[in-house]
């Protein structure tokens, strides 16, 4: 089965990137929830103990003038005649004494407190009774501990209830501090100053045209003065478009450590929030910030997460998301002259954006930033290599050359496996082949132990040795790379072609080709076992997308002609395809489809011909994939009498690879 490569793409920047910049002395960010405040639990614990030492107080103070008397000072009392009255909880007593004189005026009595001990007590109460002393029979309450909690314990399940809520709330928000019910409309932007060494536009390899335009602002910021005697006015905004992992990002951080101005970064996602307003809330007072410390720049990473066409979707568009753009918009086109605040965005998805966010005097510069190019890719490697003990026989232009279609990020993970590759190895050194096993595990995936039989095998090997001989046979084919039959990621074999150059545009001979190649394992099933597999399944899936571009978009039928009869790729939530009517008809959608089939079909014929005449060359190739497993493209020259090679005219800057 066959599949372009697929790579994660990361941005690209440096393997040893330096730390961020930190929020300076004067940050007003650094105010929330600065690190000088103690964390909520310990303010909570600090209320707490408060609230027992209060209460404690006022039980002291209560208690203050009550004398403490022994039991045989108490019956003395007694005996004299001095006790007014008295009050028994279990063994405690308590009452007044009589003032001086034996007056049982209240103003002069004096309280009291004493134990009696428990086989005392009959005889206590005799004695009370003998003096005439009114007594007062309560059961034993609870102690000063038992009253307290009793007291305070429903308030502070209230409390621990209400601090629980707030807390979930404040992680729900982002989990920051300064993040509350009464904080939502904050702006989350995070604020960086030039840091040293920080990153520069000398720490990115590659985007030239990018980088130019960058550094255009970045003089201005530095030179108003300059540029405003010339006439020349500051953008407003600058978009950033491109794939995953070609760098926008890191060229945003290059911009925040060249530019000796504050930076504040934010991503799109960070504006929505769960309650309708929060975002546009955000968006002012991240704005109004930003004046402040005017000349500053926005970053505004994933602009797409907030800036998608407003009034799409199945039943309209998302209030709070249509709201902040609106405020966005609004914030953008208001700047006054004096106020230096430019805006820059990234992206990779510029087709679903509002268009009013695209018109000058908002973003009005757009800068594309591509895969790199052989020498590009050179050079990111180099960045990516600098601060690794490389060996000797290393040649960086023989891996970028390598690498067709590798983003940013895709160099840097591959440096960092090879890098890995070594260190399992304890080799000193990193070697040019620890760079090809990384290249494998990237292109390929990881090697997995798959049990197979000896018969899954032998199918395995003919379907990849019929990829790899018809790449060899077609001359428009891109040249053979590698075919292994070890299973990798999902894949149970490959077959990697690699361009010789980066292309641009496909022919219709190339495109011919291409659909061949993918054909090959299927035919060579055919041929050899007279039955196909299920290993062809995503070849096929292949084939017929490519066979059916051909015919409804570049025109290479001479049926269907230099018409666009492809239905549109946009997707149902966008909300443009839901009331657009198709612009051909029936009986135009069947001659679409065979052709397809035509063309498919057609290509399939020659590649069972030319597979049938070199079938000798075949049973070779696979026997040899049988016995070695993997197979270099010199080794298979060696091993056939094949001349004719792929020259690969036209393609995409893609690698490609079959796997079954």
């Amino acid at each position: 089965m066959r599949a372009d490569a697929q790579r994660s793409n990361q941005q690209d920047h440096p393997a040893n990137q330096g730390h961020r910049n930190q929020p300076g002395p004067s940050d007003p960010a650094a105010g929330q929830g600065g690190k000088n405040e103690p964390p909520q639990w310990v303010r909570v614990l600090n209320f707490l103990l408060l609230t027992f030492a209060l209460f404690y107080a006022v039980e002291m103070i209560t208690q203050s003038g009550t004398e403490e008397l022994t039991f045989s000072e108490f019956k003395e009392q007694v005996q004299a005649g001095q006790v007014a009255e008295v009050t028994i909880e279990g063994h405690r007593v308590r009452g007044t004494l009589k003032a001086a004189g034996g007056s049982e005026d209240a103003s002069g009595s004096q309280p009291f407190q004493s134990y009696i001990p428990e086989v005392g007590e009959t005889r206590v109460i005799e004695l009370l009774e003998q003096n005439s002393v009114p007594v007062t029979a309560k059961e034993s309450g609870p102690n000063l501990f038992s009253r307290m909690l009793v007291s305070f314990l429903p308030w502070l399940i209230i409390l621990g209830l209400f601090i629980w809520f707030w807390q979930r709330m404040q992680r729900q928000m982002g989990g920051q501090q300064g993040s509350g019910l009464f904080n939502m409309g904050k702006s989350k932007a995070k604020r960086f100053t030039r840091d040293d060494p920080g990153k520069t536009f000398d720490d990115i390899a590659g985007s030239d045209n990018a980088k130019k335009d960058l550094t255009e602002i970045v003089d201005y910021l530095k030179n108003p003065d300059f540029y405003q005697r010339l006439g020349a006015k500051l953008p407003r905004g600058l978009l950033m478009v491109g794939p995953p992992g070609t760098g926008k990002t890191l060229m945003a951080r290059a911009v925040a450590g060249e530019a000796d101005v504050p930076f504040y970064s934010i991503s799109g996602s960070e504006f929505i929030e769960m309650f309708v307003g929060v975002g546009a809330s955000r968006v002012r007072n991240m704005f109004e910030e930003a004046r402040k410390e005017s000349p500053s720049i926005i970053f505004i990473d994933e602009l797409d997460a907030i800036g998608r066409s407003r009034g799409t979707g199945v039943g309209g568009g998302h209030d709070e998301r249509e709201q902040t753009l609106n405020q966005i918009l609004s914030e953008m086109d208001g700047f006054s002259p004096h106020e230096t605040v430019v805006v820059i965005a990234a992206t990779n998805r510029p087709d679903v954006l509002d268009p009013a966010l695209l018109r000058p005097g908002r973003f009005d510069r757009k800068v594309t930033l591509d895969r790199p190019h052989k020498q590009a890719r050179e050079k990111i490697l180099g960045i990516h290599t600098r601060d690794m003990p490389l060996g000797d026989d290393v040649d960086l232009a023989a891996v970028a050359r390598r690498t067709v279609g590798f983003a940013g990020a895709d160099l840097e993970n591959l440096a960092n496996e090879a890098a890995l590759f070594a260190g399992r190895e304890n080799s000193k050194t990193v070697r040019m082949k620890h760079f090809d096993m990384a290249r494998d595990k990237v292109l390929m995936g990881a090697k997995r132990e798959q049990n197979l039989s000896d018969d899954e095998k032998r199918v395995i090997a003919f379907h990849e040795s019929g990829h790899a001989l018809t790449a060899l046979l077609f001359p428009k084919a891109d040249p053979l790379e590698k075919v292994t039959i070890i299973p990798r990621g999902r894949a149970l074999g490959l077959t990697e072609q690699a361009p010789d150059e980066d292309r641009l545009n496909m022919t219709a001979s190339y495109a011919r080709d291409r659909i061949a190649v993918m054909l090959g394992g299927r035919a060579s099933e055919q041929l050899i076992f007279n039955e196909v597999s299920s290993g062809a399944e995503n070849d096929i899936e292949q084939a017929t997308k490519l066979a059916r571009r051909m015919v409804s978009r570049w025109g290479m039928s001479e049926v269907i002609g230099p018409m666009s009869v492809s239905s549109s790729q946009e997707e149902v939530f966008l909300g443009h395809e839901i009331s657009r009517e198709r612009e051909f008809s029936e009986a135009t959608a069947e001659k679409v489809d065979e052709e397809v089939r035509k063309l498919i079909t057609d290509i399939e014929k020659e590649v069972n011909k030319r597979l049938d005449n070199n079938r000798d060359q075949l049973e070779r190739l696979a026997n040899a994939l049988l016995e070695e497993e993997t197979l270099e493209a010199a080794d298979i020259d060696s091993l056939l009498d094949i001349k004719v090679r792929g020259e690969g005219e036209g393609g995409k800057p893609d690698r490609e690879r079959s796997e079954s």
